[in-house]
């Protein structure tokens, strides 16, 4: 992603930027194509189904099958669990709240206004954010239906149609996944990320041979920069892969986009390159490629083209310094797998998979951050309601719709889906949906004919909405818009009123949240960004000094949540990355410099956790990992120290560059002594294996944790790149 950084930071609006932009967005790559077969297919078979029995709400169902295709059926099968469960309890609310204050508008409307305030305050406070939103879509959905002057009892009967319709959509998809299922046999994730491996690879070996690589190899990678690493995240989230194994791709998929991010800019570094250089050119290229040998099998990779240890600033070979980021962050993949086969041993023994907890903590609950947010958003649509109904147009109720779908808790990553949406709005709507009212419809008289004009659709909706996470949202928007226009009424439908309303009740959407999130409690996303880089590097100072409790199972417990915590913060710094991209102001720039510093940092602070994870074991003192007592205590006595640094670390950034205090003078000492202890008992009381796999560990996680140190007080010791 870092290479649309650049131009978007100082894009001066030329058609030649936006050219490229897109051309990079929508290039083809391994497994689009059948994503977006399985995508069209969904919704165009539910579009079918419900414009032949005359279902209602068929254009939301559609929709719902459009979005719901993953990349994994076991992400497709959670979804649906999620969106069955949630469309359920919000039927029912509707129906038992909408009836107790049928008969009294004021009543009426005080409801209206509570519910969506719960709706917002849960999209903040509580974990499960699929099922909070779906329960809100449908509520969102059919408040106009109970503002009609219609029988209490077909208000019943449309509520629980929307329930029915968007219930066999979702299992329509989960059928058509499972049929997918059967004939796939790749990994997506592992070839996604061979694909970036090969590409750097023949980048590296072009420059070991002294010759400019061609221009596919080139493109390709600065295509994949573009697209950077959100489609892999999405596919290990969503899949069935134990906790541990997807922390450590997490890991992996972080460093890679990283190596893709720096190749990327490989090409433009001037000034001669000698023999040398060539040299760990190709043995950088070796060690890629024996990386991405061992992940293909199925084996933990271990490199042998780099020199041991990690580089650091003032020190190793000099030459091309993308270069040594290169080598760098090629030798800390390995490191990620360090001790990977132990944790299963103190995991926790509940049947079936952890999961979440769908509520959160009492104190969460009470978090006033999340008060705001349920009032902000209240404000918003509350504010689209009273207008539309003034107005006596419920044709514009779909700004209630934009209010749920584009609310975010930053400026910049609100901002990002609302430009998006209304994009997606005008060109779905006004561009695609009235063009084919005009021109297509009027000529088409069978179901037959409309579903090929659908499919045509859906499918250039799905390919843009399978490209990176700045791009795909415009995509579903598209195929909403062009749903909401032609699939409301069980006929061709040729009048331009449908689109008109459409899209006017999106930019009153749009207008009421730039009211009420741009002018009420208003936090950039640079700001949001850094405070949740700084909470991961103190949760994981938590993490180096566990265990705090001598109950090995209280503290498994608790080093699972911490490492939960670690990881949801590291994924909202990178949601929050893009964000910051999308805000504007005195504060533009000296965010855009934090984040490329944070983008840079985290892989490397991702590594470390979870090498950390596996030396827990050793204070554990499992089964195979015990330790004689003056071992453990010098291990405690730095692990203590390592945190203190971690902790400085963040003051140092939360403070904008003030000195570190604490120092780690005495941690190389520390280590070192360490070792002596530990290499001296290990002929008597330890596997020689054991010992020198316990050494190592702590010789990486040292190396790690004082690049970091160096490389944050470098850069803050730079007055111009300070924050502001």
């Amino acid at each position: 992603m870092a290479a649309i950084a650049q131009p978007l930071e100082g894009s001066n609006g030329r058609l030649v930027w936006l050219w490229q932009f897109l051309r990079e967005e929508l290039a083809p790559y391994r497994g689009r194509g059948a994503l977006v077969a399985r995508m069209v297919t969904a919704s165009t078979l539910v579009m079918i189904i419900s414009m032949t029995f005359q279902i209602p709400y068929g254009a939301y169902g559609a929709v719902y099958a459009f979005t719901l295709s993953r990349e994994s059926l076991e992400g497709t099968a959670s979804a649906v669990r999620t969106l069955a469960v949630g469309f359920a309890i919000a039927g029912a609310y509707a129906v038992l709240g909408a009836m107790l204050v049928l008969g009294d508008p004021t009543l009426r409307f005080l409801w209206v206004v509570g519910t969506l305030f719960l709706i917002f305050y849960a999209m903040s406070a509580m974990n499960n954010y699929a099922g909070v939103t779906r329960f809100g879509y449908l509520i969102v959905i059919t408040i106009p239906l109970w503002d009609r002057q219609i029988p209490p009892e077909l208000k019943i009967e449309g509520t629980l149609w929307a329930v029915g319709t968007l219930t066999i959509a979702s299992l329509i998809t989960l059928l058509l996944e499972i049929v997918f299922a059967a004939f796939k046999r790749t990994d997506d994730l592992i070839e996604g990320i061979a694909q970036r491996l090969v590409s750097v690879e023949e980048l590296l070996v072009s420059n070991a041979d002294g010759r400019p690589a061609d221009a596919a190899t080139q493109s390709e990678v600065t295509h994949l920069a573009t697209v950077g690493t959100s489609r892999l995240r999405r596919i290990l989230q969503r899949s069935s892969h134990g906790e541990q194994y997807a922390q450590q791709m997490g890991a992996v998929v972080a460093l890679v986009g990283r190596l893709v991010d720096i190749a990327a800019n490989l090409p433009q570094v001037s000034g001669g390159v000698t023999d040398d250089d060539r040299k760990r050119f190709r043995a950088v290229g070796q060690s890629i490629a024996e990386i991405r040998a061992s992940l293909k099998s199925g084996a933990v990779p271990h490199p042998s083209g780099l020199p041991s240890g990690l580089p650091s600033d003032g020190e190793g070979p000099t030459g091309p310094p993308l270069l040594r980021e290169i080598e760098k962050t090629v030798s800390l993949i390995p490191e990620v797998f360090r001790g990977s086969q132990s944790l299963s041993l103190y995991a926790p023994p509940p049947p079936g998979n952890r999961r979440q907890p769908i509520l959160p903590a009492l104190g969460a609950l009470s978090n006033s951050e999340h008060v705001k947010f349920g009032l902000r958003g209240c404000l918003a649509a509350s504010l689209c309601y009273i207008t539309y109904n003034s107005l006596f147009w419920p044709g514009i109720s779909t700004a209630i719709t934009t209010c749920l779908l584009t609310a975010l808790s930053t400026i910049g990553s609100s901002r990002q889906k609302q430009i998006l949406r209304f994009a997606g709005a005008l060109v779905g709507g006004v561009g695609i949906g009235m063009v084919a009212q005009i021109i297509i419809l009027p000529n088409i008289d069978s179901i037959g004919g409309f579903a090929v004009l659908f499919a045509l659709v859906a499918a250039a909706a799905a390919w843009v909405a399978t490209s990176s996470a700045r791009l795909s949202y415009f995509g579903v928007q598209v195929i909403v818009a062009f749903c909401l226009i032609n699939l409301e009424e069980f006929k061709i439908r040729t009048s331009l009123v449908a689109a008109r309303d459409r899209v006017v009740g999106i930019l009153l959407g749009l207008f009421m949240m730039w009211l009420a999130y741009d002018h009420l409690w208003s936090v950039p996303a640079g700001v949001e960004m850094k405070r949740a880089f700084i909470s991961a590097l103190r949760l994981l100072a938590q993490l180096f000094r566990e265990p705090v409790s001598k109950d090995i199972r209280v503290a498994a417990e608790r080093s699972y949540t911490l490492r939960d915590t670690i990881n949801a913060q590291f994924d909202k710094v990178r949601s929050l990355a893009d964000g910051v991209l999308f805000e504007f102001g005195s504060y533009r720039q000296p965010n855009l410099l934090l984040r490329s510093r944070i983008r840079r940092w985290q892989p490397q602070l991702r590594t470390l956790f979870l090498m950390r994870i596996a030396s827990l074991k050793y204070r554990l003192q499992l089964p195979g990992f015990e330790l004689p007592v003056d071992i453990r205590v010098f291990q405690q006595r730095y692990d203590d120290r390592s945190a203190q640094l971690l902790e400085d670390m963040a003051d140092r950034i939360e403070r904008n560059g003030q000195a570190i205090t604490a120092g780690s003078d005495d941690s190389p000492d520390l280590l070192n002594q360490t070792l002596e202890e530990t290499e001296a008992k290990a002929s008597r009381q330890l596997p020689p294996g054991r010992a020198q796999s316990f050494i190592t560990l702590l010789q990486g996680i040292h190396g790690l944790t004082t690049s970091l140190a160096v490389e944050i007080t470098a850069e803050f010791d730079r007055p111009s790149n300070r924050p502001a």
